[in-house]
């Protein structure tokens, strides 16, 4: 796939969050909201999950990084899940909540592009389009209610969903793959997290 046609991630973006200081089990989001509207518990949960991520991808290589441990799954590698999370929450916010043509890398003869793409790229790169994509994303939900309608087509279902139902998917499935995260990296080199 050509870089360029991934949806629009300001290359500013993704180098100012490469730039920025590194999320680190002691800088991370804390997990308990400053106040607790549903809201700010849900966005709470959701930066402290992101935050996750980048605390257990911090040290890896990138060869450890794309290292696929399990022999029936070659795509289960860190990088790989850094990218799928990174596209999960583009098309769920920008493609189902808010009705934008969907840019993702699959296509039906590569239904796991967004994976594949974690094999060919840095880790250091896919944490800062992850952190940059998170950023842009907080910013396109912020003024919209909780029980703002997706405006994008449900394969599986005729009624929209809500903001507040995709922020806890994204919670759901973020918190699920920081397991497989955690499990990768104890496999990679021994560290365990919390």
């Amino acid at each position: 796939m050509d870089p360029d046609s991934r949806p629009v991630l300001s290359e500013d973006l993704v180098r100012a969050a490469a730039a920025a200081p590194p999320i680190t089990a002691s800088s991370r989001t804390d997990d308990v909201p400053l106040t607790w509207d549903e809201r700010t518990v849900l966005t709470t949960m959701l930066e402290y999950v992101r935050d996750t991520v980048h605390v257990k991808c911090a040290g890896l290589t990138d060869e450890q990084a794309r290292r696929a441990p399990l022999p029936g799954s070659p795509l289960t590698t860190v990088s790989s899940l850094v990218s799928h999370l990174r596209w999960v929450e583009y098309y769920w916010i920008r493609v189902i909540l808010l009705g934008e043509e969907d840019r993702m890398p699959i296509t039906e003869e590569d239904p796991d592009a967004e994976m594949r793409l974690g094999l060919d790229v840095p880790l250091a790169r896919l944490l800062a389009e992850y952190r940059a994509s998170c950023t842009q994303l907080n910013a396109l939900v912020a003024p919209l209610d909780l029980d703002t309608p997706s405006r994008g087509a449900l394969s599986w279902r005729d009624e929209p969903v809500t903001l507040r139902w995709v922020l806890f998917h994204l919670i759901e499935e973020t918190a699920r793959h920081n397991g497989h995260l955690d499990i990768l990296r104890e496999m990679a080199d021994g560290v365990t997290g919390q």
